[in-house]
């Protein structure tokens, strides 16, 4: 918390100030009552689009419209989970493939935001261990349909000091969408693992949440000596480096992994195939992702122009692929649709890297996926 910055001295949106402020209030609170403090305050965002912003501007839009809305709906989509699963455990169950369906996609909206509190004690793998390019995740939930203790899945913390294979969305979906799974164990223990999962997803969720409210808001809107960014250049880098990771995720992950090779495609390594969620996650990334280009882009008419028309034809190439699991990557008549779509990121993410970054004065810089 930067304590030395006094809050007279910023020239703040009032939704921001707002923010500000009630974090740095928090600070002198007893951590229950500072909790409760952050959870009644709403943050007011302006309906500025945000290719019309005044650079000045640009920083606060992206926290009040961007960042911190996207985790307050991921942290209570997440509680809303973990509330259904708790009675409605079964994998067919509509109400907790709803619950789920929605979470999920709170999640893969604020999936390129991987820095700050997502990544505190490796909360972002904790949610969504992908690509799970050993296995990992279906023998670690056998073993625990199995082997597990009641105490082991109800405890917070026990569960927590689990390994991330047992953790989040991707054990999740095997849960309620994989017959092989659904035939280990006994009924009892899957619901007990459909809800601890569920449970550990939304205290995950919370804690960035709260985490962005209580403290990290004030870094990105507060730079300067002695503090987590020295100046508005470096808190642009950090947001300009989501952007390259969500379009790293997109292009080498997302379709690059079942595209694999023309002769060796690679279906079962699409994203979410069980729940036939593989297209619309590169839809609904893309879609989280433009209004941050847009906002880093405002100032320059001709590059907003051009990024918006970039993101339209890949998002419009991608919703038109009618191929939910990407099944479509074996088959050399649907194959080059989904390739076409890759080009399409791919020339969009150029955009991005060749005027965004020189625009912003910054570098991709090396991400969280990187070394990996």
């Amino acid at each position: 918390m930067p304590n030395s910055v006094s809050l007279s001295r910023l020239r703040l949106a009032p939704a921001v100030a707002l923010t500000v402020a009630t974090a740095l209030v928090c600070a002198t609170l007893p951590p229950q009552a500072a909790l409760a403090q952050t959870e009644t305050t709403a943050v007011t965002a302006p309906n500025t689009p945000p290719q019309t912003l005044a650079k000045a501007h640009q920083l606060d839009w992206i926290l009040t419209n961007h960042i911190l809305p996207g985790f307050d709906r991921l942290a209570q989509s997440s509680a809303t989970l973990a509330e259904v699963a708790a009675s409605h455990c079964t994998p067919d169950d509509p109400a907790l493939r709803d619950a789920f369906a929605r979470a999920f996609d709170a999640w893969i909206s604020v999936s390129h935001l991987r820095f700050g509190p997502t990544e505190t004690d490796n909360r972002a793998f904790a949610l969504a261990f992908w690509p799970d390019s050993r296995n990992k995740i279906p023998g670690t939930l056998r073993r625990a349909l199995t082997e597990a203790t009641r105490d082991s899945l109800t405890d917070a913390d026990s569960f927590a000091s689990q390994s991330v294979a047992l953790r989040g969305f991707y054990a999740l979906e095997y849960l309620l969408f994989d017959a092989a799974i659904q035939s280990e164990g006994t009924a009892d223990q899957r619901c007990a693992l459909v809800a601890a999962i569920s449970a550990d997803i939304a205290r995950t969720t919370a804690a960035i949440r709260d985490d962005w409210h209580n403290s990290y808001a004030v870094t990105l809107v507060t730079p300067g000596p002695g503090n987590r960014y020295q100046s508005e250049a470096e808190i642009r880098q950090e947001l300009f480096k989501t952007l390259t990771t969500g379009f790293q995720v997109l292009v080498d992950m997302r379709l690059g992994r079942p595209l694999g090779q023309f002769d060796a495609p690679r279906p079962k390594r699409a994203e979410a195939r069980r729940s036939a969620r593989s297209q619309h996650h590169i839809v609904l990334s893309l879609t989280a992702m433009e209004p941050l280009a847009l906002a880093l882009a405002a100032g320059d008419p001709a590059l907003v122009q051009d990024i918006h028309a970039g993101f339209a034809k890949a998002l419009k190439r991608a919703s038109a692929l009618d191929d939910p699991s990407l099944a479509g990557v074996a088959d050399p008549a649907r194959r080059f649709r989904i390739e076409a779509v890759q080009q399409d990121i791919n020339d969009l993410r150029s955009l991005i890297t060749t005027r965004l970054g020189p625009k912003l004065g910054v570098t991709a810089g090396f991400n969280s996926l990187d070394g990996d």
